[in-house]
């Protein structure tokens, strides 16, 4: 009966000290869980992340032309974050198509004022392609709104092949590195949900799909949310590339 209970005792102190399952960098109803890595100590400098993490490689639209026809500053506000909705294209694949005028819009009042699509960058899962400068408006929310006027436009690519948990990570990097660039809070950035599109149904925009519940932020987007402040927390005074 002793060594019963002894054995009963042993075994509960074994399971009281395994390791805690880690969350994941998927979050809610993502795929491909890791292992959630810890802060790095002393954290790390906006150009060390946008070097040796965001890892960006500028691809902009030729300045006079297609979706940079018309001089377009912007001060920018918000940071609105969509998902590319495209199986077949990665992120050099739109950057392709923008600087070719291959994304054209209806131009019309009320709607597209430019003729063609734009945005200003576009993540996957190992690297990100800038295609318009950060303080040039893009043409990727809700016409001649805030969210066009304001924003900088993120897009995150769902290609075959592209692990979806790594753009999403690499997005709340790089809209860290805004954030900071540009003074923007974290309640300013949004999903292209946020924004409504006046005369186009439905109004708002199930975009980003995977970041919202049932088509409305949710626990998935305040998750998202809290990758971008941990990776902006990590981010200590040193140089900012203007980007």
């Amino acid at each position: 009966m002793r060594c019963s209970l002894l054995f009963l005792l042993v075994a509960v102190l074994f399971s009281s000290c395994a390791a805690p399952s880690f969350p994941t960098t998927g979050g809610p109803g993502m795929d491909a869980p890791m292992p959630q890595p810890p802060p790095r100590a002393g954290g790390v400098t906006p150009e060390q992340m946008l070097q040796r993490e965001i890892h960006l490689y500028p691809r902009l639209i030729a300045k006079g032309s297609y979706g940079r026809r018309y001089n377009r500053p912007m001060q920018p506000r918000y940071i609105t974050i969509h998902a590319t909705e495209n199986p077949t294209g990665d992120a050099f694949a739109h950057a392709s198509a923008l600087r070719n005028g291959k994304l054209r819009a209806r131009k019309r009042p009320g709607g597209n004022r430019i003729g063609f699509l734009t945005w200003h960058f576009t993540v996957q899962d190992n690297l990100a392609v800038q295609h318009l400068p950060t303080r040039e408006q893009g043409e990727h929310a809700d016409f001649d709104g805030p969210g066009n006027n304001y924003s900088i436009g993120i897009e995150m690519c769902e290609h075959r092949g592209n692990n979806r948990s790594a753009t999403i990570e690499r997005t709340a990097k790089l809209a860290a590195y805004l954030m900071y660039e540009h003074n923007i809070p974290l309640r300013s950035v949004v999903p292209h949900y946020h924004w409504p599109r006046h005369g186009v149904s439905p109004e708002h925009k199930n975009c980003p799909h995977f970041l919202l519940d049932n088509g409305r932020p949710g626990r998935k987007w305040q998750w998202f949310l809290s990758r971008v402040q941990e990776h902006y927390n990590r981010l200590t005074p040193g140089p900012c590339p203007r980007i």
